[in-house]
């Protein structure tokens, strides 16, 4: 087995071992980056708070023997604290329907419609946190539902694996509607080109401007055609 490959197995296992709340709490973009650099760069097993002091000694025993980070037993203070699972709660009566939550919500927990209410999912909440910074009228609370069970004693794999899953379907589902945005914009772009084609500048003035347009549309197709091929 090259090493490559052993990588890619060590993140793997690293990533099962975390309990996929998506909260970025320990500082990378999701659980598969976290997972990413405690394999390829030697972070800390500490930063996820969701899994707690147990879910540190998951991780240590997959990365070194337990001896050499029997002294990481706790929590970073800089990513939180472990704590009691909590889910996300709308106050119906705030809500403004704004759905800045519904967009930061990574598992789509959070259900409603732009100038309606939006209500949580509290079966798909893993309890992240992420909907509150952005609410602009304060409506969302974090409500503890497992009283004094904390970390993996208040999470379960299953519960783990139906969080991935909804993060990864919500990300097919964000990239799908992006290429489909970008397909609308580059057809308005091909449309407005061949109307401008058809325009007939009588002076320098608005010869100038035509040229002007069609760069800028130009660049816009070719930026577009750029991140098609990307993708």
């Amino acid at each position: 087995m090259n090493q490559a490959t052993k990588l890619t197995e060590l993140i793997s296992c690293l990533e099962n071992a975390l309990p996929q709340t998506q909260c970025t709490k320990c500082g990378y973009p999701d659980c598969r980056g976290y997972a990413e650099a405690m394999a390829r760069d030697g972070v800390k097993p500490n930063r996820c708070p969701p899994g707690g002091n147990e879910g540190i000694a998951r991780l240590a025993a997959i990365l070194a023997p337990a001896s050499k980070l029997a002294n990481i037993n706790t929590i970073d203070p800089e990513c939180g604290e472990e704590r009691p699972r909590p889910v996300a709660l709308i106050d119906p009566k705030a809500c403004i329907g704004c759905t800045l939550c519904i967009q930061a919500c990574p598992v789509d927990a959070i259900v409603g419609a732009s100038k309606q209410m939006h209500i949580v999912l509290p079966n798909w909440c893993t309890g992240c946190d992420l909907c509150v910074p952005p609410c602009p009228v304060d409506c969302i609370s974090m409500v503890n539902v497992t009283e004094n069970k904390t970390g993996w004693n208040a999470w379960s794999e299953d519960l783990a694996n139906e969080a991935r899953q909804r993060y990864h379907s919500r990300e097919k589902r964000l990239k799908r509607e992006e290429q489909d945005n970008n397909e609308r914009l580059a057809k308005k772009a091909v449309a407005k080109l061949a109307a401008l084609n058809e325009t007939h500048p009588t002076s320098n003035t608005e010869h100038a401007e035509l040229e002007r347009k069609r760069a800028i549309i130009a660049a816009a197709m070719a930026r577009a055609q750029k991140q098609k091929s990307s993708s």
